[in-house]
């Protein structure tokens, strides 16, 4: 089983994320408090792509409302980007932790390659109603499900590519020779999380930013 099972016919945007509410396409619904799909409008020129929800997009049911949101917030900011034509979503709609000692606290645990796979339905039925300019993915996880297992941030962080050209399993995301989508670009970076996790904060905060300014001069192009 996977996403594809819960997949509507023919749905808009809206459509995709009420019909996300009742996905149980892998075991992380049993545990997560709801599942949390995305937000921003169908028309946007930028996409972000992360890993998944953290405890308070658990909680609130928004993509990227918690700590590691708003470090982003003021990441496009700096970076020149419009949050007004930006579409925020994850790899994987629902939260997977573990619990800590004494069984209150949530500890963020990464997606596997069968989570991300069962998933990923939800995020190609996304591309097929989306035409962004710029898809950025944020962190290891969300660049492996867009660009392939092989991709490595490390290795190609702040590199504008060709999207969907670039992706693994491109036909996947390619909405047909007339939608404008081969002119489109991608490009991979850091999550937000891992700068709150840095030792050095500061450079790694300017490294977020500087790989954001990329997709920004793209957009502006």
């Amino acid at each position: 089983m996977s996403a594809a099972d819960f997949l509507p016919d023919r749905a808009d945007l809206d459509g995709l994320r009420t019909a996300a509410r009742d996905c149980k396409g892998c075991h992380l619904h049993e545990n997560a408090t709801q599942t949390v799909f995305s937000k921003g409008p169908v028309s946007a020129r930028l996409v972000l792509v992360g890993e998944q929800p953290g405890d308070v997009e658990d909680q609130r049911g928004e993509p990227f409302v918690g700590p590691a949101g708003k470090l982003l917030d003021r990441a496009v900011a700096e970076a020149g980007l419009d949050p007004a034509h930006t579409y925020t979503t994850n790899a994987v709609k629902h939260f997977k932790f573990t619990t800590g000692a004494g069984g209150k606290r949530r500890i963020h645990a990464t997606p596997d390659a069968h989570e991300i796979g069962a998933c990923r339905p939800w995020l190609v039925a996304e591309f097929a109603l989306l035409d962004p300019e710029v898809v950025v993915a944020l962190g290891a996880t969300a660049a492996k499900a867009l660009f392939g297992p092989s991709f490595r941030v490390t290795r190609s962080r702040g590199v504008l590519m060709p999207w969907p050209a670039s992706a693994a399993h491109a036909e996947e995301f390619d909405r047909g020779e007339d939608d404008g989508s081969e002119s489109a670009f991608a490009l991979a970076t850091i999550h937000p999380s891992a700068v709150l996790r840095a030792d050095d904060r500061e450079a790694a905060y300017a490294g977020l930013v500087g790989d954001l300014k990329v997709a920004a001069q793209a957009l502006a192009g």
